[in-house]
């Protein structure tokens, strides 16, 4: 299934039914007087959070969502049917905005499982609601109220407590597959990941937690560049970010254009990715020739801790997931 982050939808809660006009007449009763029942209420429209969804890829074809209206009130006092509603099932993370105001009307996070967004309309009430004293033959009844419409901009982020950034070719499919059950395309050319990649790592202690491999970001990402701008937004959500470095693409006399490119594109688009927790790790050490790099690399670097990995045979990849899990409880605390 493509992945698909955005789609605009309208949506439409139930007209409320018309009250009915009528009067009780049979034979052998006298003064039946008025019976017209009430309409139904139109049916609402709900958001439900569906954590079985990973994208909005129904609703870019599913451009109109109605719920029911109600039914019309009859004679004998029957009142109408009250229109179905209609629940609009969204990943979690989904944000939902009024395309007219552009105002967020809501987030759809693990705290919500169900919204009405929409209520239906209020059916019409029947003549034998306005029967009094003095108006004991009343001909007139309500019409339903109409339900509401709005037109709707679903944005989707990634729900992920750890996203791994980098630049292409870094090695983050391959980990992301070596540490849990995802299996993304992995090639040696760049832009092989051209979605973003969610997989559950279970580690030997603690609770298990989500990372999201987050692909193309190169410079100008901010600005549109490559497929940065597409996806810097799913960063946003994560907890912690573990920032993955070639490190056989490392060069000596300038170890840490890699590391300070991806910051400052990470830093232009928004200074909350900027602040966020970094675990900053060298992959592919077993390559020839890195242990040079590597070491120009910490050196550069000295007041934060590097960890070396290898994706590829396993390496070092145990103490990331013991390192992830301990400061994924740390922050939780």
């Amino acid at each position: 299934m493509k992945f698909v982050d955005e789609a605009i939808i309208t949506v439409k809660s139930g007209d409320g039914g018309r009250g009915c006009t009528s009067f009780r007449r049979e034979r052998y009763i006298e003064r039946g007087g008025p019976d017209g029942g009430d309409g139904g209420d139109g049916g609402n429209v709900i958001l439900k959070i569906d954590r079985s969804k990973r994208t909005l890829f129904d609703y870019r074809r599913q451009k109109l969502l109605k719920a029911k209206n109600g039914q019309p009130g009859q004679g004998k006092q029957k009142h109408g049917k009250n229109g179905s509603n209609c629940t609009i099932a969204l990943p979690p993370g989904t944000i939902v905005t009024n395309e007219d105001t552009n105002e967020i009307i809501i987030d759809l996070t693990d705290t919500e499982d169900e919204y009405i967004l929409a209520h239906g309309g209020m059916g019409g009430r029947g003549n034998k609601r306005f029967a009094s004293s003095t108006n004991r033959s009343p001909r007139h009844s309500q019409p339903g109220i109409p339900g509401i419409e709005l037109k709707l901009k679903l944005e989707l982020k990634l729900l992920a407590d750890v996203g791994l950034v980098g630049l292409p070719n870094a090695g983050k499919s391959t980990l992301i597959s070596s540490i849990s059950a995802a299996r993304p395309k992995i090639a040696d050319y760049p832009f092989t990941t051209l979605t973003p990649i969610l997989g559950m790592v279970d580690p030997p202690f603690g609770e298990p937690f989500a990372v999201a491999d987050i692909p193309g970001l190169i410079e100008g990402a901010h600005e549109g560049t490559g497929l940065g701008i597409s996806f810097l937004k799913h960063i946003e959500r994560t907890g912690i970010l573990v920032h993955l470095i070639d490190s056989f693409q490392i060069d000596p006399a300038s170890p840490l254009s890699s590391f300070n490119l991806i910051n400052n594109e990470l830093a232009k688009y928004s200074q909350t990715l900027a602040k966020k927790t970094q675990i900053v790790a060298l992959n592919k050490i077993d390559l020839p020739d890195t242990q040079e790099k590597v070491e120009a690399f910490k050196n550069a670097l000295k007041n934060i801790r590097v960890l070396t990995l290898s994706a590829a045979t396993g390496k070092g990849v145990k103490e990331l997931i013991k390192l992830l899990s301990s400061e994924l409880k740390k922050s939780k605390k």
